[in-house]
């Protein structure tokens, strides 16, 4: 392992931290506990392996570690992540807040699934081993995020948004769009 391997994964590392702690300080420190647990641990990487993987795999477990006993996170940060995604459609800024307040809700575990799956764009089998459960569990919670998102993401607590409306041609509710 050297300096350039573990740099290209940077960005990637610090999208994850930001979004999975929801705090631009808190994802930095992560990113940087992570670089440097790796930087202790590194005989424990074998050549050949995934690099990816085995960086993600010890930052979640660093999350975990850090979250236990912790108090409940609050806002996620996405307009201070928006500078290291990709651009995209223009979004108006109440359904930005509203997929804010929507990630946030999820259960940490979900949440670590649905963005290693849409965010990270890994395949299941590496989100299994990244999370250390079996590829199943990893199917089954990214199943249930992107569910309970789309239900809050149509059905507003507010009651702002409204639920789908029938096709007046065929009686039917449209066709949802698949995230992945």
């Amino acid at each position: 392992m050297n300096r350039a391997q573990v740099l290209d994964h940077l960005p990637g590392l610090r999208r994850y931290a930001r979004m999975l702690t929801g705090d631009r300080w808190a994802a930095d420190d992560l990113v940087q506990d992570t670089l440097e647990r790796a930087c202790r641990k590194w005989l424990l990487w074998r050549t050949g392996t995934d690099l990816r993987a085995w960086l993600f795999t010890l930052m979640h477990n660093l999350y975990l570690n850090q979250r236990r006993g912790a108090a409940p996170l609050q806002m996620l940060d996405l307009h201070g992540a928006a500078a290291e995604l990709p651009a995209a459609a223009p979004v108006s800024h109440d359904t930005t807040l509203d997929l804010e307040r929507c990630l946030q809700r999820l259960p940490a575990d979900q949440r670590a699934v649905l963005l290693l799956v849409t965010l990270e764009d890994m395949p299941y089998a590496e989100v299994a081993r990244v999370l250390q459960v079996p590829v199943g569990t990893v199917m089954s919670r990214l199943s249930r995020a992107r569910s309970r998102m789309r239900e809050w993401m149509e059905h507003d607590a507010g009651g702002a948004r409204q639920a789908p409306q029938p096709d007046r041609a065929s009686g039917a509710a449209p066709a949802l769009r698949r995230l992945k």
